[in-house]
This record gives structure tokens, C-alpha cells and sequence, in this order.
């Protein structure tokens, strides 16, 4: 009977841990997602006409056409349930209106993150969007900081999906 329950119990914890790993991870997700999606929302809510053909020009200048790309096919996926929900599109407008501003991107987190809780399929989608590579043979995801002072605090993915914390020492050029 002891072994009996305690199987029961094995088998309980490692279902709750997979629950928390795939919580952790659906966390990290939208932290990527918004991470990536932020910059290109004031060019993606303006497309439409001439709009449309002004904002990919303007993107795909500024971050390149396969960033531009995926951030479209992230954003087809997600607007209609955006747009299916005031909050959701008022908080996405908000960060149109100020990409870098860490609140509004917070809102949107969570306005994002209860349309994804709901629809699995939504989050596999954009996941497999994020992951693939451009058609140029650039890694997946590609997070891009600005740095400056000593043993300030990076954070990154790399490809394969393992995650990359850690801190900057002394001086770092690159480019």
C-alpha cells in the first residue's frame, strides 16, 4: 500500500512540475514576444493603403526586411484576437504610441498573456514563428540590448532555446 502512494505521489509532483516548467515557459514567451513585438507595433497598426506601403518601407529600414517579416506573420496570428478585445487592443495601441515604455508594454503582457492562456494552438503558432529561422539563415529569436555600465544585467536566447543570463564586465565593443 506504502508504495502504492507512493507512487501516487511521485506522480503528482513530477505533473505539477510539468505544469510549472510549461508556465515558466509560456511566461518567457510573451516576455519575448512583447520584447519583439514592441518596436514594430507603431509600424503594423498603421498598415492600410499608402499607409501600408509607407510603414513596410520605414520597417524594413529600420530592422531589417526578415525581422519585419516575422513580426507580420506574428502580428496576422495575433490581431484578430487583439481586435476582438478592447482591452487587449487598447493596451497594443498604448505601446504603439510608446514602444519603449515598460508599462505599457506590462499591460500589454498581461492583456496578451490571457489571449494566449485561452488558445494553445495561438501559442504554438506564434512560438514556431518566433523559432524559425529567416530565410537569410538568421537564428530564430534574436534579442538585441544596449548595455552600458559594468556588471549590468543581460538576458538572451540563443538557438536551441536554451536561455542566457548574465552580467557585462568591463568595457564591451562590438561592431
Amino acid at each position: 500500500m506504502d508504495d502504492r502512494i507512493d507512487l501516487i505521489h511521485t506522480y503528482i509532483a513530477s505533473y505539477l512540475e510539468q505544469i510549472a516548467i510549461r508556465l515558466i515557459l509560456i511566461a518567457m514567451e510573451i516576455n519575448t514576444l512583447i520584447a519583439f513585438l514592441s518596436p514594430f507595433l507603431p509600424f503594423l497598426l498603421r498598415l492600410g493603403g499608402k499607409a501600408a506601403e509607407t510603414a513596410t518601407e520605414s520597417a524594413t529600414k529600420k530592422f531589417g526586411a526578415a525581422s519585419w517579416a516575422k513580426a507580420q506573420a506574428v502580428w496576422a496570428k495575433l490581431r484578430p484576437k487583439v481586435e476582438a478585445k478592447e482591452s487587449a487592443q487598447e493596451a497594443a495601441l498604448d505601446v504603439a504610441n510608446a514602444p519603449e515604455d515598460e508599462d505599457l508594454q506590462v499591460a500589454l503582457k498581461v492583456q496578451l498573456k490571457k489571449l494566449l492562456d485561452q488558445d494553445e494552438a495561438l501559442v504554438n503558432a506564434i512560438v514556431q514563428i518566433l523559432q524559425a529561422d529567416g530565410s537569410d539563415g538568421t537564428p530564430g529569436i534574436q534579442i538585441v540590448q544596449n548595455v552600458i555600465g559594468d556588471d549590468n544585467p543581460v538576458i538572451g536566447q540563443v538557438t536551441g532555446g536554451q536561455i542566457v543570463f548574465g552580467a557585462v564586465k568591463g568595457n564591451v565593443t562590438h561592431g
